[in-house]
């Protein structure tokens, strides 16, 4: 697990200054037009929505798009799309489980997508249930390293609010609790004046599938071009990767 978190928020962070700049942002884009359907257009009284215009500043989305998206979501201004999420579960090479959250207006262009994704790159679909067993869903807040901030300092401010556990991940830490406990984490975090990078629900692994370089590049090729469609919205996998490869590999 803590390999593929490690990798997971390293990618995340290059993503935002590389050339799928634009894809990223219309992800999170997505994502705060769900939130605002979901749970109504204002943030401070829908935590969801909340979170994900956070994530969405963080990552530098201009604020006008935010508003639109928050908008469009909330029906305060004409052009939402009927946004569905579908979970599709398959194999990667080495038998790591994958799991793909996609956020599509079209079922079937996001089932040919993330078949076509697999396929190409020596994976495969899974009956539904088949892998899904094998993760948790969570609540993960990321909190960078910045002014001399410890692992016993955050495990302080969010341990009374629910949090599980706090895990180093060399440049920022990554705090796990139930999913129903991540406002109060998230609001913990806050109260205390740490800052953030992310919060929201995330699948986790039970068990994980050791990696060597070589399994490496071909799980990471697969995910990318898994996350190359623009109805994939996260993929979530249990594969686990030392450091040592991870660093050859970066």
């Amino acid at each position: 697990m803590s390999g593929h978190s490690k990798w997971a928020t390293t990618k995340h962070k290059k993503a935002a200054l590389d050339a799928k700049r634009g894809k990223l942002f219309a992800k999170l884009i997505k994502n705060i037009e769900v939130a605002a359907r979901t749970g109504g257009p204002d943030p401070d009284a829908n935590p969801t929505l909340f979170d994900a215009i956070f994530k969405a500043k963080k990552n530098s989305v201009p604020n006008d798009n935010i508003e639109r998206a928050r908008k469009r979501g909330g029906g305060l201004e004409a052009g939402g799309a009927d946004w569905q999420t579908i979970m599709y579960e398959g194999y990667a090479p080495g038998g790591v489980a994958v799991l793909i959250e996609c956020l599509t207006d079209n079922r079937n262009r996001a089932a040919s997508e993330v078949r076509v994704a697999l396929t190409r790159n020596g994976g495969s679909l899974a009956d539904p249930g088949s892998v899904s067993y094998m993760f948790n869903r969570k609540g993960v807040v990321i909190v960078p390293k910045q002014n001399g901030l410890d692992e016993d300092t955050v495990l302080m401010a969010v341990l009374d609010a629910g949090a599980e556990e706090v895990n180093d991940l060399g440049e920022s830490f990554e705090v796990v609790s139930e999913a129903g406990d991540l406002v109060p984490v998230r609001k913990a975090l806050q109260d205390s004046g740490i800052d953030y990078d992310s919060a929201e629900s995330s699948f986790l692994p039970t068990m994980s599938v050791p990696l060597d370089e070589e399994g490496a590049k071909k799980v990471f090729r697969l995910i990318d071009a898994l996350e190359d469609s623009d109805d994939v919205q996260n993929v979530f996998a249990n594969f686990d990767v030392p450091d040592d490869v991870l660093a050859a590999l970066d």
